[in-house]
């Protein structure tokens, strides 16, 4: 399995979890300490739980695979030493996943003013927007869950779509 496939798959799935009415500013060239510290309120807000969320489900369906690899390469491997490699996965997995998240506010910052990072930071702090907190990391699972097994076939579809793309343009697949 290709980590990139699942990072990408992450991005997309995480980028469903906006709140559907809010529509980003227009981009702006250097947003202002107002803007990036309240863009640095709202991934505080919501990073440090989604984060842990999130890799405990990915790793859940990602960790059966790892495991049958490394049974399957080291077959004398233990079962103390299989987790204590999980642990250290995990350990590994939200660094790494929590590394991703440091430029986040710069980001959120480029494509939101700071009143719609305001906005942002009252919802997730509203019953509503703390349940999508806790929801949205499981939502995101189920949705991986179902488009894992799918990913290797839509792949394989999508190079014999553009190949025949290339082939009607006199070009070499």
């Amino acid at each position: 399995m290709k980590i990139l496939r699942i990072f990408a798959l992450l991005a997309l799935v995480a980028a469903a979890g906006v709140p559907a009415g809010m529509r980003p500013a227009a981009a702006q060239d250097a947003p202002s300490a107002e803007t990036l510290a309240a863009a640095r309120d709202l991934v505080a807000l919501i990073s440090k739980d989604t984060i842990n969320q999130m890799a405990t489900q990915m790793i859940g369906q990602i960790w059966p695979l790892i495991e049958r690899d490394l049974r399957s390469k080291q077959p004398s491997i233990t079962a103390e030493q299989v987790a204590g490699l999980r642990k250290e996965y995990e350990r590994i997995f939200i660094e790494y996943l929590a590394n991703l998240m440091s430029d986040a506010p710069t980001l959120y910052a480029r494509h939101f003013s700071a009143d719609e990072l305001h906005q942002l930071v009252a919802f997730y702090r509203s019953p509503i927007g703390q349940k999508s907190l806790h929801v949205l990391p499981q939502l995101t699972a189920e949705m991986f869950q179902m488009i894992m097994p799918r990913l290797q076939q839509l792949e394989v579809q999508i190079n014999a779509a553009f190949a025949k793309v290339l082939k009607e343009r006199g070009l070499q697949p």
